[in-house]
């Protein structure tokens, strides 16, 4: 079964795959890495809602990053998801006992010129129910002082649904996305990017396992998101804030302000605590809970779209994290963090929450080892 662990903008932490246009807030010269790396990272995911754990997922993921030709790098990732646990037919209700398992993989391949790099990559995810497929190209092109950086990518996915309780058969849904970037270095300790991204899908969007659930069959989306790294001399740390808008057609806004700070240590330690608060409007066709009636919800009469799915729902939600790493020698790295979220009708911000929904909360943790040749 396809299981999306958190609300459909947040997603709750990092995939073990790398997001095809994800940047780095970075701005360096157009070069090929001079070592290759090779890491690997393990994920344990638990959600729960009061007096009942839900969705329990267990991840690996192996990545190598090589040089080639010194122009070329190439990197892949090789992801097995063990997903478990109950997930809820409408609401926070019905809880339905599941077990599934995810295998993914990406390729990619960079060129890299004077002053700019190309890079295609493509990526493969299957489960028993859920197949997708997508590619990518992104470009990147600096200044002759090195000092900015512009960015564009495109990406598109192809996804195929065949749902085990024959609910879904024969679906699909097609994804085109395009992201353009712009990252300045303001001085000596600053640096700040911004990313404007653009998603128009079409096809099969509702959830097969939810009872009265049937949504648009196109969803389009922007995203407006900046970051600010800032440095400090004295203590050799850094503060890096970033704040994220979204808004769909399906009338989702949210809004996403996050910051961490990361503190070198002796020894060749790093601390990086992080804090990111999040607020989300319903879509247009949600049904709330009733909090006065035990009995699911009917969507109102002559609705042609409607969902009880609570990542649907009016929410705030708070997750606070800490990680820890450690540089052992100039080859070997090893890495820990954990992450704690709290969601909460009541935390919705600009607006009324979902005041029928219980307090939902989830943890994860990844441990990872890299070492460079």
């Amino acid at each position: 079964m396809r299981v999306q662990l958190m609300s459909e903008q947040t997603k709750l932490g990092s995939s073990l795959l790398a997001a095809a246009l994800a940047l780095p807030l970075t701005v360096q010269a157009e070069t090929p890495p001079e070592r290759a790396t090779i890491s690997l990272k393990h994920l344990d995911y638990l959600d729960s809602q009061p007096d009942a754990d839900r969705i329990r997922v267990k991840a690996t993921a192996l990545n190598v990053v090589a040089p080639v030709a010194g122009e070329w790098s190439l990197g892949a990732t090789l992801v097995h998801d063990a997903i478990s646990g109950a997930s809820p037919a409408y609401h926070t209700a019905a809880l339905t006992r599941m077990r599934d398992s995810r295998r993914a993989a990406d390729l990619e391949a960079t060129r890299y010129f004077e002053r700019a790099s190309i890079t295609a990559g493509a990526s493969v995810s299957s489960e028993s129910d859920y197949l997708s497929r997508s590619g990518m190209l992104q470009g990147s092109l600096s200044s002759d002082d090195q000092n900015t950086t512009w960015t564009a990518g495109l990406s598109v996915t192809n996804d195929d649904i065949n749902s085990n309780n024959k609910v879904a058969r024969n679906k699909s849904k097609h994804v085109s996305a395009a992201l353009l970037s712009v990252t300045r270095v303001l001085g000596i300790n600053d640096i700040v990017q911004l990313n404007l991204g653009r998603s128009l899908g079409t096809g099969y969007f509702s959830d097969p396992y939810k009872v009265f659930d049937q949504r648009p069959d196109s969803r389009r989306n922007t995203t407006l998101m900046a970051r600010w790294n800032h440095h400090l001399p004295s203590v050799k740390g850094t503060v890096r804030l970033g704040y994220r808008y979204y808004r769909d057609s399906w009338d989702v806004r949210a809004h996403t302000l996050e910051t961490e700070y990361v503190q070198p240590l002796p020894g060749g330690w790093t601390l990086t605590p992080a804090v990111r608060l999040y607020t989300q409007s319903a879509a247009r066709f949600y049904v709330d809970a009733d909090p006065e009636s035990p009995f699911v919800p009917m969507p109102p009469a002559g609705a042609v779209h409607y969902s009880e799915d609570q990542r649907l729902s009016a929410f705030g939600a708070v997750t606070l994290g800490l990680k820890i790493a450690k540089q052992i020698n100039a080859d070997w790295q090893i890495d820990f963090k954990y992450e704690r979220y709290d969601q909460r009708s009541g935390w919705r911000r600009f607006g009324a929450g979902s005041p029928g929904l219980p307090r939902f909360e989830a943890r994860s943790w990844f441990a990872g080892l890299s070492r460079q040749f």
